[in-house]
């Protein structure tokens, strides 16, 4: 054993140790305190949404009873799956982590759901007491409080994710999903509580399930399932024009957010007073001439978010075709999802769901290093940046063997390869046959 000790460089600069090349092999690490481990940030984030679960669902129960709670947990849980696929279908480019979905979701069904319940009533009851007008202090409530206290409760988790998952939330496209995500988990809840209370109505004249429990799925499961989502992207979309803004625009990153949720308020304030205060003719009024252009005009607003990033992939990838990491034609197949699901299958096809994994996996580090680029483009990809590019750039060319050959054979079988590929020119080499 020597007993030298390495001399550090008059200039202060780190000597050069023998395992300095791989440093998360080192055994020792400095101290950090309990509360900074992400496993019990995890635990903790995990633990207070299942106790505001608890909580609001036991809530829930006890206005509803609980055979109505049951019957509007059974209807209000249709259009549940189909609100996460389109939001997810949405999200098909670079799609966010399902943690985060997850998260966002449970957030807005049991956290978001429990604060807007808790202070609504606060709030009626207050005004009813202070005015000793309880039919005012339920409108009062209902066109101004509703929406004040549940668009920023909902907005609490599109935040957060902002702020902890900052690598996750690139532009328009995540701040609509998350916001998707979150205000389909509130319209769950909420759609339970009035669902269920119903039920109750209709068990009170003895028809089962009736007619105020029909007209009220009617309204809020087919006729606007997408309220609340429609509310809430408008505050995602704010998000999303501030994570593209630059670093030293911090009054935008500011102002942005709360532009969209002052919308988001607004259009859900005139939801709710049209069914307030001007009856079926002011609500039908509102839902065709506000809802429904609006959501068109969103929907449309997230489809050309989704082909601008198939555009920046188009746009980013050739520098490292011409580099040689890609091949030619590999830039055009990724900037297609059709090309992407044929180079899958035809890798699944040749050489198993091994290969097809492999190249799912590529096509998903492409499209991270495409956007990587773009924000190095736009000043906001941070100080790491080569080392996050490097890394990869590994991971492609770990893969390339079988995602290269496949993604050339879509983009000729999609017509968007301008020469005949040569994409078996490895000799048949299968890195996935025994």
């Amino acid at each position: 054993m020597s007993n030298s000790v390495p001399v550090p460089h008059r200039d202060t600069e780190e000597p050069d140790f023998p395992a300095a090349a791989d440093r998360s092999q080192w055994r020792y690490r400095p101290r950090r305190a309990f509360w900074r481990s992400r496993l019990v940030r995890a635990v903790t984030v995990v633990t207070l949404l299942a106790l505001c679960a608890l909580v609001i669902l036991a809530l829930v129960r006890e206005q509803t009873g609980t055979q109505g709670f049951l019957v509007g947990l059974g209807l209000a849980v249709l259009p549940v799956p189909l609100l996460m696929s389109a939001f997810r279908w949405l999200d098909r480019v670079e799609p966010g982590p399902w943690k985060n979905m997850l998260f966002a979701f449970a957030w807005g069904a049991f956290a978001a759901a429990l604060v807007a319940i808790l202070a609504n009533s606060f709030a009626v009851h207050w005004i009813a007491t202070a005015t000793a007008d309880p039919d005012s202090a339920d409108n009062l409530g209902a066109t101004v409080i509703a929406p004040v206290v549940e668009e920023s409760a909902k907005a609490a988790a599109i935040l957060l994710l902002f702020l902890f998952r900052r690598r996750d939330f690139g532009g328009l496209v995540d701040g609509v999903v998350v916001a998707g995500f979150t205000a389909t988990g509130f319209a769950f809840t909420e759609n339970i509580l009035y669902l269920g209370n119903a039920f109750g109505e209709d068990q009170e004249f003895g028809s089962g399930i009736g007619m105020v429990t029909a007209g009220t799925f009617f309204v809020r499961v087919v006729m606007s399932p997408f309220a609340h989502p429609l509310f809430t992207v408008l505050t995602g979309i704010g998000f999303g024009f501030a994570a593209l803004a630059p670093p030293g625009k911090r009054l935008r990153r500011v102002l942005l957010p709360l532009a969209g949720l002052l919308l988001a308020m607004s259009l859900h304030s005139a939801w709710n007073g049209s069914a307030t205060f001007g009856g079926p003719l002011a609500f039908y009024l509102v839902y065709g001439a506000l809802m429904v252009p609006a959501f068109g005009l969103l929907t449309w607003l997230a489809v050309w978010s989704r082909q601008r990033e198939l555009r920046t992939i188009s746009g980013e990838l050739p520098a490292y075709a011409a580099a040689g990491w890609l091949a030619p034609t590999e830039p055009l197949a990724l900037s297609s999802m059709r090309a992407r699901q044929m180079a899958r299958a035809f890798a699944a096809r040749t050489y198993g769901p091994p290969a097809a994994r492999a190249v799912g996996e590529y096509e998903s580090f492409a499209t991270t290093l495409a956007f990587l680029r773009d924000r190095a483009r736009r000043g906001t990809a941070g100080p790491d940046f080569p080392a996050r590019e490097q890394e990869l750039l590994h991971h492609l060319w770990q893969r390339r063997a079988v995602a290269s050959p496949a993604l050339t054979y879509a983009a000729r079988a999609t017509g968007r390869a301008w020469a005949p590929p040569q994409y078996l020119d490895y000799d048949g080499y299968n890195p996935y046959r025994s």
